[in-house]
């Protein structure tokens, strides 16, 4: 970086990944960072921009509208832009992704990655499909903000209006230029999640792997667990991108994953209110080899009896199949279940 442009610092936007980069490299260098970060972006991801020094500017709206603002506040003071996908350079940079890719796993079939505005699986796509013609390579957003999938089945970029989803680092609503352009020539397909793979798949990789990822980092994951992705005798690498997921968020998103898998479930009974009648019940549920978890009265079931009590119920089970047959074993010995 020129003597000038240290002087007049950098600009970035983005959801937070980017940001604590650029703020990073810019406190080693010297120099001063700006960063405009949308205010959807967890306050994990804020902080730590904050904590390497960067001048932090929360931004209401998603990364498209912290970028609008970021080149604003480029064009008044002259920084330098350093844009997080959108860039050759950065482009580039997550190339060099794909050589360790090859380099632990010279056979591998298949590479999935995840998708926002395109940088991190054009500089993938380039690298692979030059090096590894034959090898596929897949990208993945988040089915709530689709507008890499929905340009690619257009032919053209195409911006869509903003939609929540807990995958805040690919909240893009429209791709890169350069980006698109990468995609279209080496990417072999682009496949959507929903937000319940993509919760199933950070606690996929929590309790297989040990590995803690944030939504946008668990998509590739998400689509080969959900069967978007045919696997059968093929080397696939799944890129996690990034593991920068508030903690409140994670108790949710592990909870939300857990009843998604029923693995978590939800009974309600009417019980006479006398004595035993809950030991009795429970005993069943113990026997089948379920835990109650939590018990409350459920105020919601009208037409109770005077002398009868209704009981909501959450049940820890090992999936669906455990569930049906402890509410069966419930029903078999006279209980009245609703779900």
């Amino acid at each position: 970086m020129l003597h000038e442009d240290k002087a007049r610092g950098v600009i970035a936007c983005s959801a937070g990944n980017h940001a604590q980069g650029v703020a990073l490299a810019a406190r080693r260098n010297g120099t001063k960072a700006t960063i405009f970060i949308p205010s959807i972006a967890p306050i994990s991801k804020i902080e730590a921009t904050r904590s390497y020094g960067a001048d932090v500017r929360l931004i209401d709206g998603v990364y498209d509208d912290a970028y609008a603002a970021a080149l604003k506040f480029q064009q008044a003071t002259g920084g330098v832009f350093i844009h997080p996908f959108d860039d050759i350079d950065v482009i580039s940079g997550q190339g060099t992704i794909a050589l360790e890719i090859l380099e632990q796993l010279d056979d591998v079939d298949a590479v999935v990655v995840p998708i926002g505005g395109g940088g991190l699986i054009s500089g993938i796509a380039a690298t692979i499909k030059t090096l590894k013609p034959e090898c596929r390579v897949y990208g993945v957003q988040p089915q709530n903000l689709p507008s890499m999938y929905t340009s690619f089945a257009c032919n053209q970029r195409t911006k869509l209006d903003y939609s929540y989803t807990f995958a805040d680092g690919t909240a893009v609503k429209l791709p890169g230029e350069l980006t698109f352009k990468l995609c279209q020539k080496y990417v072999d397909d682009v496949i959507v999640v929903s937000e319940n793979e993509i919760a199933s798949a950070i606690l996929a990789l929590m309790e297989h792997e040990k590995t803690i990822a944030e939504g946008a980092g668990a998509l590739a994951v998400a689509a080969c667990l959900s069967n978007k992705i045919s696997l059968t005798n093929k080397k696939i690498v799944c890129v996690v991108s990034g593991g920068n997921i508030d903690m409140h968020t994670l108790s949710s998103v592990v909870t939300n994953a857990l009843k998604y898998n029923h693995r978590l479930c939800t009974l309600n009974v009417t019980l006479l209110d006398s004595p035993g009648q809950l030991r009795d019940f429970s005993a069943i549920i113990s026997q089948e080899g379920g835990n109650i978890v939590e018990m409350d009265r459920n105020y919601d079931l009208e037409d109770i009896a005077m002398n009868s009590c209704s009981l909501r119920f959450l049940i820890e089970t090992r999936d669906l199949e455990h569930f049906e047959n402890i509410k069966t074993a419930l029903i078999d010995n006279g209980y009245n279940i609703k779900l």
